[in-house]
């Protein structure tokens, strides 16, 4: 079984932490010998270096082999813009960017191009909705576009500027959620609709990559998981509960689950897979309805 990714590149982007998927993604990437380098929204920059160094990440950082999961190097990445042109005179200025600049998608892969060369695998691990805890007819304009924008189009984007320097063979992964095409009471904002924007844009890129650079492009459809970024929807523990109680698995889902999956998908394991959505959550996608309160059910003669 060939998980041997020693000298591959993957570049992650949306690594802030040690709690979302994409520190699971890493992980499981590292344990297979793939060197690791991620971009960080750039208000969090800072904080994620200090907990780097203040060693706040060791434990969680530790790698089965023994080794411990390092990045290479650490880029700030605001994927809201294509380019340095683009980044407003009050958001440069917001103490929270101060000290940084190159952080526009376009800047970010020129600073990769011209310290690693290239890289074999890119992973989409970003999603924003400011206005995600809002129904979707409460949502503004400008709260769903910047959803699609940050959390669905950056994706386009990051794959359109870092394509020409992926080697043949190379993978691209996004990380989406079942409410791409089901409902989900509270997950607002435009976000089911970014995720659904997603999840086509998969398919798409997945024929246009495929043909332009050899690359092949899937995208993960992840069950609720308690992040820092989960914990703005506001009621993640209750997602929790329903999909444990009620998925064909009731187990609790892990990051090495997700993270596990990620590294099939950007192994020579799954060379000829592309343009697929691959569910990882217990099997509760192909839930229609639930057990409980239908003990008694009983359907009307036909």
């Amino acid at each position: 079984m060939d998980f041997n990714l020693k000298g591959k590149r993957a570049f992650i982007a949306g690594v802030a932490d040690d709690q979302g998927y994409g520190f699971a993604i890493a992980k499981a990437l590292a344990e297979a010998g793939c060197e690791i380098i991620v971009g960080t929204w750039t208000p969090l920059m800072n904080i994620f270096q200090m907990s780097l160094d203040r060693g706040k990440f060791d434990e969680s950082r530790k790698l089965k082999s023994g080794f411990v999961l390092e990045f290479t190097k650490i880029y700030p990445l605001d994927v809201a813009y294509d380019s340095m042109e683009e980044v407003p005179e009050e958001v440069k200025s917001n103490k929270r960017y101060q000290g940084y600049d190159n952080y526009a998608i376009k800047e970010v892969v020129e600073l990769v191009k011209k310290d690693f060369g290239s890289i074999d695998i890119l992973v989409h691990a970003i999603a924003n909705g400011p206005e995600v805890t809002k129904p979707l007819l409460e949502t503004s304009r400008n709260g769903y576009l910047t959803a699609v924008s940050s959390s669905a189009y950056s994706f386009v984007s990051l794959l359109k500027h870092f394509g020409p320097i992926m080697g043949k063979d190379g993978a691209a992964l996004s990380l989406t959620y079942i409410a791409a095409d089901k409902v989900i009471p509270g997950y607002g904002g435009g976000m089911s609709s970014a995720k659904a924007a997603l999840e086509s844009d998969t398919k798409i890129l997945a024929y246009e990559a495929g043909r332009k650079w050899g690359v092949r492009v899937n995208t993960i459809s992840a069950g609720p998981f308690k992040s820092r970024a989960a914990k703005a929807i506001g009621f993640i523990e209750t997602m929790i509960e329903y999909a444990e109680a009620n998925a064909p698995l009731q187990r609790e889902l892990y990051g090495e689950d997700v993270g596990r999956s990620a590294l099939f998908l950007c192994s020579p394991l799954a060379s000829a897979i592309t343009g697929v959505t691959l569910f990882v959550d217990n099997g509760l996608h192909v839930m229609g309805a639930v057990q409980t309160g239908l003990e008694n059910y009983k359907p009307a003669s036909v």
